[in-house]
């Protein structure tokens, strides 16, 4: 049966899934050969609630490539799937869905509720564990691990294969709580006032937004003055005045009052007289004012606005650094929900304690944080409205820093009126990235990892070479990630999750075992147990994704064969979050790196660089890709544009472009099809036409090109070589030069010639698989009967071996004359259907026999009629070399000359004044630092395609020159 004209991606696809997954293709260890060692990869697994976006497309394309390769070459290959509960999505789409129905989460116990997150999850948990199916992604699907696989309320519903994750998790947290690895302590952390629930810095979106800056007086206390001096950088003294202030700036007036202090830098002789004075905060009942001492710190920079700044530890991250140095109590203003705090005592009471520290009490943290220094009339209001009182009650005491501003009256008239400074001016506010709310730095109670006890290993797994990071560059982060490394807070305030496995007794006594009874068993027969609330953050036990899926603590078996793991393959953006945690965790509870090497990548971004985002309205959709295109072709554009620490620009040309790739490849094997030329049994062909030698060579190279690249990660050069390899050298050159063979050559030259284009047409198939499996495993099937699926065909170990040099020498040297010339009639605008005469001057012995032995095919791919042998090239001749010979192409009388000149010099005209106006926007410095960077990434991609048009013009108007 014939083939069909074309390849009908999307049900080829639905149904090589189908046959993939019944024949347990992707199995670990399936096509496993005696001997060979395992490779396996640990999928950074997706969100639960999640569905398949860019990121996820590009990142599994390439682990998709790596086992597939791996798997062909015999190792015994696990690629482990699975998914990430995602504490805080997961809780928020069921909680949507409890919306629905007029409800909400505390109308539940928490079992109740959980158990309705488990209900979800067994109904819309695997979205996109079958969208990675699509892609064509090879996983393990039978062993498809969740994080909280083993906890309460799991059915285990298709997931038998998977491991006990949750016990895993439980015994980590005990194991380290009892080294004294983990604590419970209270520290600064990133609060979602609308989920009520610390999140980690990966959750923060940090978004440029309209701001104000306020500048308000601290007086100084008991009417104290100073001699306030500004001088120039010369020393020349600019402003001398006496006050009885010092003046800070803030964006957020109501923390004003948890102030501990003010701070100067200790270099300012502005502020040298008042430092370890008292200034009074300007702020709250007059006659319970506060007061705080003006102290000196690094921090503050003497050039930035007033040069002085106030000090609030509980609600900002760097003043929480400056407080801790410098022992400043830190008064918490909030509650969970971002409102100004109405619990405690009276307002009066609370500022007297206050007060009592700046005079030398002590009391420790927790008194503190107790003490609510909010005043009575403004306790419970949200978070901003307190600032417009704030504001407001301090410009109506004449505490904000006046400046002047020209006003015109009723009549035009222009007069200087004093008013607040107040600066209008962009700041970077962070939003929770699925609340959508101004995240606020709080002090809370929290789980942490004292990570600095076991941050050692994981830095020597990295600076000894056990463990490899590319782009080296990721190397250079993961150092100062961890060598600056702080506590990490490892606790949601969430009802998902997995639960602290720690338990309370009533005076604040803490057990910590995996279970209530081993919990009791430690306090003892009658001591009334609670357990804390909060669960642990989804990075604990995805830090022990490497471990946990493959069964630890049990000695299965799969863990024995697969760990450590072998290639990482994920984004720059988690390095810290995720690999660093990862490399840490391993080492700290099994004494081994999870895996050897670290492939990063960066963001997908469009065709302009543009980070992708909804609001933006560039977001594009793999799926609809895979609808419109096929898998292959975004795989394929995936792989070409995976330059080791390059830009990732997703363009739907290059797509598309792919796309005809893989129709180019599908005629030609319907070509072979079509003249018998299929049906190979996979041995190396030892035919004698050159042509038939030349292709075995060339195949030869890009199969050592290929496993160059893919060992070193360079995904780009592999795509690149195959596509320039199997359009150009096979479907192009190889299909033409052929076509002699097959339709006049004898039964021999036929025979060997079928037999060679079976063998190349596979080798394409074989070779390509990785990156393109379906087309691939369709057309495997369809150009002969196999004993085994494309995807466990054996990986080509030939090499140079296979290089023919005289025929080498001869079909290349025939290609290179062939597009010298087709690249002249294009330069010079010959018509396409004009058949031109050639002129040679000189041509070695190889070039002669390369001439005789191809003449008629050169002639006719050409369009050359004749070709005479000459003293000199006559006038109005242009230039053809190639290796041995100098052949010309008389144009005078075929093209007008100077109607060419002149077309080429108007254009590069154009182009010269497009060039000016691009060099002079990237040579303008305000443009380079003001600039978006995908703008003057763009701008400098445009000028290197300007300046390769111009190149390119210019040589045709010299060739052009030549004719004269």
């Amino acid at each position: 049966m014939a083939m069909e004209k074309t390849f009908d991606a999307a049900a080829a696809e639905a149904r090589l899934i189908e046959a993939w997954e019944q024949a347990g293709a992707f199995r670990a260890g399936a096509n496993a050969k005696p001997g060979r060692d395992s490779y396996s990869i640990m999928i950074p697994p997706p969100n639960v609630t999640g569905v398949l976006h860019m990121g996820h497309a590009f990142n599994n394309t390439l682990q998709d490539i790596l086992i597939r390769w791996k798997r062909m070459q015999g190792f015994d290959t696990l690629w482990q799937p699975g998914t990430d509960h995602a504490g805080i999505a997961t809780q928020m789409v069921v909680e949507r869905e409890l919306a629905k129905e007029g409800k909400k989460r505390t109308d539940f116990s928490r079992d109740e509720f959980l158990s309705r997150i488990w209900a979800w999850k067994e109904q819309s948990g695997g979205t996109i564990i079958n969208q990675l199916k699509r892609l064509g992604a090879s996983c393990d699907f039978d062993r498809t691990a969740f994080t909280m696989a083993g906890a309460a309320g799991d059915t285990r519903t298709g997931h038998e294969n998977s491991p006990n994750f949750h016990d895993a998790v439980i015994k980590v947290f005990v194991e380290m709580y009892n080294k004294g690895l983990i604590y419970r302590g209270k520290r600064l952390v990133n609060w979602d006032p609308h989920f009520e629930t610390a999140i980690s810095d990966l959750e923060v979106e940090n978004v440029e937004v309209a701001g104000h800056m306020w500048h308000f007086k601290y007086p100084l206390a008991g009417g104290a003055t100073y001699d306030y001096v500004e001088k120039d950088e010369d020393g020349n003294v600019t402003l001398r005045e006496t006050r009885d202030y010092i003046s800070i700036a803030t964006t957020r007036p109501e923390t004003m009052l948890g102030d501990g202090a003010v701070a100067v830098h200790p270099s300012d002789e502005r502020y040298a007289p008042i430092v370890g004075q008292l200034c009074e905060i300007p702020v709250g009942p007059k006659e319970h004012r506060r007061l705080i001492p003006i102290i000196t710190d690094d921090y503050p920079d003497p050039n930035f606005g007033s040069g002085a700044v106030k000090i609030t530890g509980a609600h900002d991250f760097n003043d929480y650094q400056v407080a801790k140095r410098g022992g400043i109590p830190m008064y918490r203003l909030m509650d969970t929900r971002g409102q100004m705090r109405a619990d405690g005592a009276p307002y009066a009471d609370e500022a007297a304690k206050a007060q009592a520290h700046a005079k030398g009490a002590a009391f420790t943290e927790a008194e503190a944080d107790a003490i609510n220094l909010v005043p009575d009339h403004l306790r419970g209001l949200d978070r901003f409205e307190a600032r417009a009182k704030v504001v407001e009650e301090i410009t109506a005491e004449g505490l904000a820093v006046m400046t002047t501003e020209t006003r015109t009256d009723e009549d035009d008239n222009a007069q200087e009126v004093a008013v607040p400074l107040v600066e209008n001016k962009p700041i970077m506010q962070p939003f929770g990235d699925r609340s959508k709310v101004v995240i606020e730095p709080m002090l809370t109670d929290q789980w942490f990892v004292d990570a600095e006890k076991i941050v050692g290993p994981a830095l020597d797994a990295v600076r000894d070479g056990t463990v490899k990071i590319l782009p080296e560059s990721g190397e250079k982060t993961y150092y100062h990630w961890l060598e600056n490394i702080e506590p990490w807070c490892i606790s949601r305030q969430l009802w998902w999750g997995h639960q602290i496995p720690v338990w309370f007794d009533e005076e604040g006594h803490q057990y910590c075992a995996p279970t209530e009874a081993e919990a009791q068993a430690q306090a003892g027969e009658g001591v009334t147990l609670t357990r804390d609330p909060d669960v642990l953050d989804t990075w604990f036990s995805s830090g022990l994704w490497p471990i946990g899926t493959l069964g630890w603590p049990e000695e299965t078996e799969e863990y024995k064969r697969y760990f450590p793991t072998s290639t990482l393959v994920t984004g720059q953006d988690i390095l810290f979050f995720w690999v660093a945690r990862m490399m840490m965790m391993q080492l700290a509870v099994v004494d081994q790196v999870p895996f050897d090497t670290v492939y990063l990548h960066g963001l997908v971004r469009d065709a302009k660089g543009k980070k992708m985002s909804k609001s933006t309205g560039n977001v594009i959709d793999p799926l609809e890709i895979i609808d419109e295109y096929g898998a292959d072709a975004l795989r394929f554009t995936n792989a070409a544009m995976a330059s080791l620490g390059g830009v990732l620009k997703l363009d739907m040309q290059r797509i598309a472009g792919y796309r005809n790739f893989g129709t180019k490849l599908w005629n030609a094997a319907r070509f072979a099809e079509m003249n018998g030329a299929t049906g190979s049994d996979g041995r190396v062909p030892t035919p004698e036409a050159t042509v038939n030698r030349w292709i075995i060579g060339e195949t030869a190279k890009v199969r050592q090109v290929v496993d160059e690249a893919l060992e070193t990660f360079r995904f780009n050069d592999a795509a690149q070589a195959l596509y320039g390899f199997v359009w150009g050298k096979v479907c192009d050159w190889y299909v033409e030069f052929s076509k002699p063979l097959l339709l006049d050559g004898d039964d021999a030259t036929k025979a060997e010639t079928q037999a060679t284009m079976a063998w190349v047409i596979d080798q394409c198939l074989i070779l390509l698989h990785p990156i393109m499996p379906f087309i691939t495993e369709e057309l495997w099937g369809t150009l002969g009967r196999r004993d085994t699926m494309l995807a466990h065909a054996d990986w080509p170990t030939y090499g140079a071996e296979l290089v023919d040099p005289a025929a080498d020498r001869e079909m290349n040297w025939v290609i290179s004359l062939i597009e010298a010339v087709r690249s002249a009639r294009a330069q010079m605008h010959v018509p396409a259907g004009a058949k031109i005469p050639m002129v040679v001057t000189t041509l070695d012995a190889a070039g002669q026999t390369a001439w005789d032995s191809n003449e008629t095919m050169i002639k006719r791919l050409t369009r050359v009629e004749s070709l005479d042998k000459v003293a000199s090239f006559p006038k109005g001749s242009i230039t053809v070399a190639v290796e041995g010979g100098s052949f010309g192409l008389p144009l005078a009388d075929i093209i007008d000359i100077d109607a060419e000149k002149a077309r080429l010099e108007k254009t590069l005209g154009k182009l010269a004044k497009e060039l000016g106006g691009l060099r002079g926007r990237l040579n303008n410095p305000k443009f380079v630092a003001s600039a978006p960077d995908e703008v003057v990434e763009e701008a400098r991609d445009n000028l290197a395609l300007r300046e390769e048009e111009e190149t390119k013009l210019k040589e045709a108007l010299a060739r052009l020159s030549e004719v004269d």
